[in-house]
């Protein structure tokens, strides 16, 4: 299996394969995993300090904070599963 990895900002890359959720950090429920994670030692932060706009959420129940949209994170993801799919035909 060859590995995908996605950008998230500022040169930080995740393993595309154990991406299970990309969501906004706006709700009150996400807002309390992104709390619970910090508190297990389960959070990545790689905004830089800037505001987080995106919450990834992986299968090895690690939460981490991006600074970059969520829709930038999944338009790369899918542009990355798209690219691999041209490349196999």
């Amino acid at each position: 299996m060859e590995l995908k990895l996605i950008n998230i900002g500022f040169g930080n890359i995740v393993a595309a394969h154990r991406i299970i959720a990309i969501v906004s950090p706006e709700s009150a429920p996400i807002k309390r995993v992104i709390q619970e994670a910090r508190d297990q030692g389960m959070l990545i932060d790689a905004t830089y300090g800037r505001r987080t706009r995106a919450v990834i959420v992986t299968d090895s129940e690690h939460v981490i904070l991006s600074a970059v949209q969520p829709e930038t994170v999944a338009g790369r993801l899918a542009a990355r599963e798209s690219a691999q799919g041209d490349a196999g035909t």
